[in-house]
């Protein structure tokens, strides 16, 4: 992490936000077991341009870019995990 500058500051902040916007979803969908509003296409593209940002993260060496995008495709697995498992229930 010896490439931390001011931009890189910009960047952890943005990725904190986006990332902690987006786990709200993971822990309604956990609670409700309702996935009825996930598309599992969306899902799938999203998985593939996070997996995408953070291998390019891992090339550029930027921690702002590996922190964000590790959390968000934990968080895409754990919704893709839970559209499976709760496709077909009823609450």
């Amino acid at each position: 992490m010896d490439n931390i500058d001011g931009v890189e500051i910009i960047g952890l902040i943005a990725a904190v936000l986006t990332t902690a916007a987006f786990l709200p979803q993971v822990y309604h969908t956990r609670r409700t077991k309702d996935v009825s509003g996930l598309s599992f296409p969306m899902l799938i593209m999203f998985f593939t341009g996070v997996s995408l940002w953070l291998v390019y993260g891992f090339y550029k060496k930027s921690p702002a870019l590996i922190l964000a995008n590790s959390i968000t495709v934990v968080s895409v697995i754990l919704l893709l995990i839970y559209k499976f498992r709760y496709h077909n229930k009823k609450r």
